[in-house]
């Protein structure tokens, strides 16, 4: 499955209705250590057809990280039937990205 650009506009839709958990990647262009998770997310995107893959830039969605109080980045964030299930923040090998699921 490809990696899905989450906004406030399909937030509830894609993350908070889906039927599937939803791995987050908060991130921004300028941040060097969300450039290292990035790819690992998007590899995840691809192998895992169980899960669903969305990211969101910090920068073009200030109230979605207003809302869930994103201090520092990337910050990634498994929901599971619209909850919060699990969170880690800082570049993560593939291992414990996967973990988190």
């Amino acid at each position: 499955m490809s990696v899905i650009t989450i906004t406030k506009n399909n937030f509830r839709e894609e993350v908070l209705q889906s039927d599937k958990p939803v791995l987050i990647d908060f991130w921004a262009s300028w941040c060097g250590p969300c450039r290292m998770v990035s790819p690992l997310v998007d590899q995840i995107a691809q192998e895992r057809g169980d899960i669903k893959v969305g990211k969101i830039n910090v920068d073009e969605e200030p109230e979605l990280s207003q809302q869930f109080r994103i201090a520092s980045i990337p910050t990634l964030m498994v929901f599971k039937d619209g909850k919060v299930a699990n969170q880690a923040v800082g570049a993560l090998p593939k291992s414990m990205i996967e973990q988190l699921l």
